[in-house]
């Protein structure tokens, strides 16, 4: 039964591996220091097998403590881990100094915890059992009174007692190479007694795979060049089998110095191999997706520079979408997304190529021998078209898709990191120009990069200079073809730059909060406008303003919304605020007694590009919504009898039971407009009936083409119902 001593200042830190020690094997005996000076103390009076400690302690580092353990009586000869978070090797150097044995980095590995203090424990029990039976053999010869020849034969028998009892194959061989002697674990491991052994050349009884090598280091020892060598090899035993062994060659003299053989010592490190290659393959691959991490991606792209044959292209992979997803399904879910991410990569991506995932939702393909950059282009569309099928997650169906940005070398460079980031640069340019599609690198997008970094200095500016306007797109009710609301969206006059998307900037405004500014900006705007409107006798005309998950949690938006309208003089029922899915469900609790309170200013609550999130029954009927409004990606190749018609009839089936509204986004054809006029659809809006127009072309709208002509539906639309 193993005794561990463990040393650590830190409760936690003890605990964890005072369970990691219990579970080296059955019965272990664990003895937890928090003080370096309380374990010295119970050093004093007990005997470890393993001693366990952290480097930075208090008092007293662990190469002070590990000094003092050296110099006692029960610490001299055991083995001592010393734990670290220093990178620097002079830390590690002050430790091997005093006396460690080993290392492990902080915060420590489980596996390779409970592989290095296994095996330490096997050699130092080793080590113990050779002791005891040399101190034993000591004292029989202390004590005997035997003939020297009887002492003689005695030491010789207890020696090879000692020798059969090590855990190593052990043998001498002679000038040719012949065995003379060989010890029982060699015996076992040939399944052959000793004596038939004897005389049989060492190389055809061991097949080993480094066999020539031995040979030639044989003949060394022999020839006196070396007096010990040592190599790995791996050994076939006699059911077929490999092991690895550390072998080492050492010669055999007589009392005039003259070598007469070879003794050939080897120790099974099979287990230390495979923990190696254990480690190596975690320290090479992500360990969610098992996927190569960036840092075999480096040393790939590397090898395929160094190599210089042919052409190469880097994918960067941005998946759309995906954090409003994460933040609906919280991250257990948005890691069993990204896992379905990985498979149909791999699905898409010949074996030839390398998939790694770099980090979050961001993976990168490389392609190697492309012969034009036609190649990169179809297999870039391959994975679109793969990645925007919906996954299925627990009976839902979810909707991701992707941004990819492409480097070639070596037409865009030879660097490692230049390439990534040419293809980071590219992927941004996709985004910009509408996701879900596929773009070059080309030396225009340094330009491009050099926007990014002032688009922070120029958000600061953006309000205080008025640069900000809205747009208005009309909302149409699809019973009688009036225009009955509008949903303001955001636009940015850019100097230099013009009008600018909130796709561009919106990330940037949420991390550096200015999206609270811009925010309540947008909100007083848009209802003081639809005040404007009703002024004109346009009521009873409802305003649509969309809400950043930033806003709503961290903002009073009660507050906001409350004092807005009374300074606008908008009528509550006429403000609808749009929310994501996402936003929803980040804090269930806070949403739902924000939601109350806006509730009970009258305010209209509408979940926007409803559909791909995590669209559930068992959530809509916690929150007090009134709208659902259909994602734009299900009504673009929308058409009677398609999985996306089928869909948009279930998500209004959905609304009709819990009596909401539903409203349909991104109509741009007369085919999705006869479609969703089948079914119980209250409202749409999309390019089909107007694009975003400014204020002023939003009021020729409502003169000039208060309803719109619709075509002859087939089904009767029911009236929306709010709760």
């Amino acid at each position: 039964m193993a005794r561990i001593l463990i040393v650590d200042d830190r409760s936690t830190n003890r605990n964890i591996f005072s369970r990691l020690a219990q579970a080296i094997e059955e019965g272990a005996e664990v003895h937890a220091s928090a003080s370096p000076h309380e374990a010295l103390d119970w050093l004093d009076e007990n005997c470890p097998d393993l001693i366990i400690t952290d480097f930075r302690m208090p008092g007293m580092d662990g190469a002070e403590f590990t000094r003092r353990a050296r110099n006692s009586v029960n610490g001299a000869d055991v083995p001592i881990i010393v734990i670290t978070a220093y990178d620097d090797r002079a830390f590690r150097l002050q430790a091997l100094e005093a006396g460690a044995t080993d290392f492990l980095r902080s915060p420590v590995d489980h596996y390779e915890f409970t592989t290095r203090a296994r095996n330490l424990l096997k050699l130092q029990r080793q080590q113990q059992f050779i002791k005891s039976r040399a101190l034993a053999l000591e004292q029989q010869l202390l004590i005997s009174e035997r003939s020297q020849e009887e002492l003689v034969r005695s030491s010789r028998e207890a020696l090879t007692q000692v020798i059969d009892s090590v855990p190593a194959m052990i043998s001498a061989t002679d000038e040719d190479n012949r065995i003379l002697f060989v010890n029982a674990y060699f015996a076992e491991f040939a399944n052959m007694s000793p004596e038939s052994l004897l005389g049989r050349p060492l190389p055809a009884v061991l097949q080993s795979d480094n066999a020539d090598h031995g040979e030639r280091v044989h003949k060394a020892v022999l020839g006196k060049q070396r007096a010990s060598t040592s190599f790995e090899e791996r050994i076939s035993d006699s059911n077929g089998s490999e092991r690895a062994f550390l072998t080492t060659k050492t010669s055999l003299r007589e009392l005039t110095g003259g070598v007469t053989g070879v003794l050939t010592t080897s120790i099974d490190i099979t287990e230390r191999k495979q923990a190696e290659n254990t480690l190596r393959h975690i320290g090479l691959h992500d360990t969610l997706t098992d996927l190569p991490n960036r840092r075999m991606l480096y040393e790939r792209v590397q090898q395929e520079i160094d190599a210089g044959e042919g052409q190469f292209a880097l994918f960067l992979i941005d998946l759309d979408r995906f954090k409003s997803v994460n933040d609906a399904l919280g991250h257990a879910g948005g890691d069993r997304i990204l896992q379905q991410v990985t498979g149909r990569l791999i699905g898409c991506v010949p074996s030839t190529h390398l998939v790694a995932r770099m980090s979050g939702d961001e993976f990168v393909v490389l392609q190697t021998s492309v012969a034009a950059a036609q190649d990169s282009e179809a297999l870039a569309r391959h994975i679109i078209d793969s990645l925007s099928t919906p996954f299925l997650l627990d009976g839902n169906e979810l909707r991701l898709g992707c941004t990819i940005g492409i480097a070639m070398s070596p037409g865009d460079g030879r660097d490692v990191e230049k390439l990534l980031r040419y293809a980071d640069l590219a992927m941004y340019q996709a985004k910009a120009e509408g996701r879900n599609t596929v773009r070059f690198y080309s030396q225009e997008m340094e330009s491009i990069s050099l926007n990014t970094i002032s688009l922070e200095a120029d958000l600061l500016k953006a309000i205080s200079q008025e640069q900000f306007v809205l747009h208005y797109q009309p909302q149409v009710d699809l019973a009688t073809g009036a225009i009955v609301g509008a949903e303001a969206l955001l636009r940015w006059v850019r100097p230099e730059f013009g009008i600018t998307s909130p796709h561009v900037f919106i990330d940037i405004a949420e991390e550096t909060g200015l999206i609270n500014e811009i925010g309540a900006w947008v909100l007083g705007e848009a209802c003081a406008q639809a005040a404007l409107w009703h002024a004109h006798g346009h009521a009873p005309l409802q305003i649509a303003v969309n809400l950043s998950p930033v806003q709503f949690l961290r903002q009073d938006i009660v507050q906001l919304v409350a004092e807005t309208l009374q300074a606008t003089g908008l009528r509550p029922e006429c403000l609808e605020l749009e929310l994501t899915e996402g936003s929803l469900l980040r804090d269930v609790e806070r949403t739902q007694l924000i939601l109350h309170e806006l509730k009970k200013l009258g305010v209209k609550i509408a979940i926007d590009d409803f559909g791909v999130g995590y669209s559930s029954l068992s959530y809509l009927k916690n929150f007090e919504v009134d709208t659902l409004k259909i994602d734009r990606s299900f009504v673009s190749s929308l058409s009677d009898g398609t999985r996306d018609e089928a869909i948009v009839r279930a998500i209004i089936s959905m609304a009709e039971s819990l009596e909401l509204k539903v409203v349909a986004e991104g109509v741009e054809t007369q085919s999705q407009l006869a479609c969703l006029l089948n079914h119980p659809c209250d409202e749409a809006q999309g390019y089909l009936f107007s694009r975003p127009v400014p204020s002023d072309a939003f009021d020729e709208l409502l003169k000039e083409r208060p309803r719109y002509r619709l075509p002859r539906q087939d089904l009767p639309l029911r009236k929306a119902r709010t709760r």
